[in-house]
């Protein structure tokens, strides 16, 4: 049974995520939370696997509750999820800590999947996302700023999933297991928080 909590403003939102994942087997929703402040209080004393945590709240933002809870709960597995694609967001979430990041507009087997993933140790990412992701590492080749030095193997992942191939379309269309496919994209998001830190790459990810 994977514990679930959700922090987002939108009550009738809040309310239908969790009985929807209340209703899935496999899956319990032990919290929730309307904002950033109260998520704060609670959270850490919650018993829970995945967080689902919104960017766009009041008073303090997702993000923000994002770094903060990495300091008093530094294991907390983070998903983002969000309305929000622009880079700047996506990174500034990253770089805070969050393990994954969806689009509101995903579908419900797809939200079930990815706290799946998150769970098991991945990093979920929307094929969109994962396109502004691609294209940064792109953009840093073209411009020849210091860069986060991504395997062939990890180049190819990202790349396949910014298609929006699936998981086991990766791993048919690469020959690996879907547990590497999660290992790659763990990589990824490791090498992004550490490169994040420099000057240039904060350049390059932010325009």
């Amino acid at each position: 049974m994977i514990s679930v909590s959700i922090v987002d403003d939108e009550k009738e939102l809040r309310q239908s995520i969790a009985t929807f994942v209340n209703g899935s087997p496999g899956f319990h929703c032990v919290s929730t939370y309307s904002s950033a402040e109260t998520a704060l209080k609670g959270l850490p004393a919650d018993k829970l696997d995945v967080v689902l945590m919104d960017i766009n709240l009041g008073g303090m933002n997702g993000i923000e509750c994002v770094e903060q809870l990495r300091d008093v709960a530094p294991t907390m597995q983070i998903l983002i999820l969000t309305v929000y694609e622009d880079t700047d967001q996506i990174f500034k979430a990253l770089e805070a800590g969050a393990s994954g990041y969806l689009l509101k507009r995903s579908s419900p087997t797809k939200l079930l999947q990815a706290i799946r993933e998150v769970h098991a140790g991945g990093s979920p990412m929307s094929s969109s996302i994962a396109r502004k992701v691609v294209a940064s590492f792109q953009k840093a080749k073209q411009t020849g700023e210091k860069q986060t030095h991504l395997s062939p193997r990890e180049e190819m992942v990202l790349n396949c999933l910014a298609k929006g191939l699936t998981y086991k379309a990766i791993a048919d269309e690469l020959g690996i297991s879907i547990d590497t496919i999660r290992t790659y994209l763990r990589r990824v998001y490791e090498k992004l928080h550490v490169q994040s830190r420099t000057e240039a790459v904060a350049k390059y990810l932010r325009h």
